[in-house]
């Protein structure tokens, strides 16, 4: 684990000796709190669900902005080999990358804790949802990540990075939506809801915190995580 620490605090300070993660966490922020108080008071509910409803597609956008860098930086400066010539196994690597873009993440999700508190003062606010919302939103969060991860190691250019990044996270998402689900045939409707990342987090969402669920996102992660590590092996022999 002291490799695994020591690339985490490495890419830790990347983010921020740079202004890069204040930029992502301040329009983060900024974001979700506008988008969620412009329709918090017409609700006449204090409720958080709105503010999770809205967490899946900010994510997707953001999460590829955390990762985006993260290999495709070492490729275009030619420090890779440099990175990989050190006493250090890939999957140490991996996952020390993957824990650094993951720290930012909560740290988004951390700062929205006072909003919870102030709508939870504003009424009689359930906390199961809450408590569910953020779980599923902890865990949906890192499989976008561990999605753009894997997509940072097979280029150099952090904005294609990006964008392959967010299409590979919105297909997932879409792929389980009730507008595909619905065009689909019947024998592939029950594929498409187990495969699509929303009804995973909507039921988590919903204060139910079903094993199946959290298999799920845990087995996404492993395998864009898994893909990755093979990705960086293959380069070595390349």
């Amino acid at each position: 684990m002291k490799n695994v620490i020591a690339v985490f605090q490495k890419e830790l300070r990347s983010y921020f000796n740079s202004p890069m993660a204040y930029i992502v966490i301040i329009l983060f922020v900024g974001f979700a709190n506008w988008l969620f108080f412009r329709s918090f008071f017409m609700a006449n509910s204090a409720s958080m669900r709105m503010y999770f409803s809205m967490l899946p597609w900010l994510f997707m956008v953001f999460a590829p902005l955390i990762t985006m860098r993260l290999w495709a930086e070492e490729k275009k400066l030619n420090t890779l080999e440099l990175l990989m010539t050190m006493p250090l196994k890939d999957w140490e690597a991996v996952l020390g990358k993957f824990f650094s873009s993951l720290f930012l993440l909560v740290s988004m999700l951390v700062l929205s804790l006072p909003l919870a508190i102030n709508v939870s003062s504003l009424g009689n606010m359930d906390w199961g949802p809450v408590i569910g919302g953020y779980l599923g939103a902890f865990l949906m969060g890192a499989a976008y990540l561990s999605i753009g991860l894997f997509i940072s190691s097979l280029t150099q250019n952090q904005i294609i990075a990006a964008i392959i990044s967010f299409f590979v996270c919105f297909g997932l998402w879409i792929v389980g939506e009730s507008i595909v689900v619905f065009l689909a045939p019947a024998s592939l409707v029950g594929l498409l809801e187990f495969i699509g990342l929303g009804s995973h987090f909507e039921s988590i969402g919903r204060g139910v915190i079903d094993s199946r669920d959290l298999i799920y996102y845990l087995t996404v992660i492993g395998f864009f995580l898994y893909l990755n590590v093979k990705g960086v092996e293959s380069r070595k022999w390349a």
